[in-house]
């Protein structure tokens, strides 16, 4: 992944203003409640993507 991945709400208000921080990479600013925060991708759970093959919703 060449591009970084932007959020698209603030996840203490909620709001859409967010800006690109300068602190450095994933750190964004909300213009709204001028919070910073840093978003960070961890890595993939060891237990993958689980399939529900049960044809439905279970009532």
């Amino acid at each position: 992944m060449s591009e970084r991945a932007a959020p698209f709400y603030c996840p203490y208000c909620g709001d859409e203003d967010l800006r690109p921080s300068e602190q450095g990479h994933g750190a964004w600013e909300c213009a709204a409640c001028n919070r910073a925060f840093q978003l960070k991708f961890l890595g993939l759970l060891a237990r993958g993507v689980q399939r529900n093959d049960t044809g439905g919703n279970g009532i």
